[in-house]
């Protein structure tokens, strides 16, 4: 079985597929720099009881973060807890079957890579896909799989905390899905502003894309907060919920040839 590694800025996902593909268990942990591999071991280990699997069941890993402080003890939590060395995503030595056809290749973080070369392995090309993690990300990929850039905005809850502590009278709220555009209250109208206002931003920004490409392309949405946009705007042609790691998944298996 493989064991995918996800880490982020805000979390750290783990999950293990079956030989077939099978999604079997996806577990979170917070993106902590100071969590030894010896505590993610520990706790993995419990977790995956749960499921009826246990260590020796983890034949290989790969993982991908975008936190470099995370990368020495998940190589770690790799090397002793499961007997394996990860494969990890950016390195030279790893092959991901797409071109990165920006200025500074190297500048791409690994998820934005997991999620362009699943995106074009599961719903061809092109495709943007949407990204709602820390940073609301839209990345290109044309018709042969390659990478061709993105956009990079503020994530949702970075903006709802910038609100906060920028207006001394405004206070945190939940992002939910307003049933009006026009908020009859202090709560409601920041909560019409940052969902309505983020439908808006990717209905023009999609717009502005597919103008500039020069053609049609499909839209997939996922992370974290992808669920609550997905069905807002037609703009958004697809939700996939686990796009990074089915990415991970992809480039293992690449790698096997």
């Amino acid at each position: 079985m493989l064991l995918a590694i996800d880490s982020g800025n805000t979390n750290i996902v783990f999950a293990i597929f079956n030989d077939n593909g099978d999604l079997r268990g996806e577990w979170r942990a917070a993106s902590d720099v100071n969590r030894t591999a010896d505590e993610f071991g520990v706790w993995l280990g419990h977790l995956m009881q749960r499921e009826n699997l246990v260590r020796s069941d983890i034949t290989s890993a790969i993982l991908a973060t975008v936190v470099p402080a995370n990368l020495t003890h998940l190589k770690s939590l790799c090397q002793r807890y499961f007997g394996c060395e990860p494969l990890v995503v950016g390195d030279s030595t790893v092959k991901l079957g797409i071109e990165i056809l920006i200025d500074n290749p190297k500048e791409v973080g690994a998820d934005r890579l997991c999620n362009a070369v699943s995106a074009h392995e599961y719903y061809s090309g092109p495709v943007t896909v949407v990204d709602f993690g820390t940073a609301t990300s839209f990345d290109i990929v044309d018709a042969e799989g390659n990478y061709r850039g993105g956009i990079i905005f503020p994530g949702i809850n970075l903006s709802l905390e910038a609100l906060h502590m920028g207006a001394a009278q405004l206070p945190r709220v939940a992002i939910e899905r307003p049933k009006n555009i026009i908020g009859t209250g202090t709560v409601s109208a920041m909560q019409s502003g940052i969902f309505w206002g983020y439908v808006s931003m990717i209905e023009g920004i999609t717009k502005r894309i597919k103008l500039e490409i020069g053609g049609e392309m499909s839209v997939i949405a996922t992370g974290g907060l992808a669920s609550i946009f997905s069905d807002a705007t037609d703009a958004i042609d697809y939700w996939e919920e686990n796009l990074t790691l089915k990415g991970l998944l992809t480039i293992y298996r690449r790698n096997q040839t």
